[in-house]
């Protein structure tokens, strides 16, 4: 594993430590899927940059696919493609649907995880990702903003949705993973809809 120091100065490590294992398609970051592929082109218009692609993908994610308990939508996704597609998604979704649209476009993405207090009672496992720009891992978390969250694209210090608590048991896993964690992504795919999957997201890694 490597180590890196993200911008809240914890150490985040590089589960894998081929950069290219983070630009991977596999069945859930389906970055090769004609949705993808065309969101991706449709995003690139109006930037300049890789930045900005960032950016934009990372913003329509967040803005764009509503979150399903803010929605109260029960449908459950877990491959890109069919976040995309459905627009919708919890967390976990919509961190595999950005990671997708970054790999589509070459930038080295990897999912993280967050331990927090669950709506339910409780704890959850929270997704995000780590997007990898000026040689260095910076976390971004795309599930969308509603009142009392404000995430939104840094390299410059984090602004994610949620601040653990360690008082409250919460915690940061510093791992940066190339796919899904199994126990997140059994979960996801088990689930007959949203109601049930509340009752059965991973309370820990």
């Amino acid at each position: 594993m490597i180590a890196f120091l993200c911008s809240a100065d914890m150490q985040l490590i590089q589960k894998t430590a081929d950069l290219s294992a983070y630009l991977a398609a596999d069945e859930v970051i389906d970055h090769h899927h004609p949705v993808l592929r065309e969101t991706a082109a449709r995003l690139w218009a109006g930037v300049d940059d890789s930045y900005g692609y960032a950016r934009a993908a990372y913003e329509f994610v967040r803005d764009a696919i509503p979150h399903s308990a803010d929605a109260d939508d029960p449908r459950v996704t877990w491959r890109a493609s069919d976040v995309l597609e459905s627009r919708t998604g919890i967390c976990h979704a919509k961190a595999h649907a950005l990671a997708a649209l970054l790999r589509a476009e070459d930038i080295p993405t990897a999912l993280c995880y967050q331990r927090l207090a669950h709506d339910g009672g409780g704890h959850a496992v929270h997704g995000l990702v780590a997007v990898r720009f000026r040689g260095a891992w910076h976390r971004q978390d795309p599930r969308g903003n509603k009142p009392g969250v404000d995430a939104r694209f840094s390299l410059d210090g984090e602004r994610l949705a949620w601040v653990p608590d360690p008082r409250s048991n919460e915690m940061d896993y510093p791992v940066l993973y190339a796919e899904p964690h199994p126990v997140v992504l059994g979960a996801l795919r088990a689930a007959p809809d949203r109601a049930h999957l509340w009752t059965t997201l991973p309370t820990a890694l």
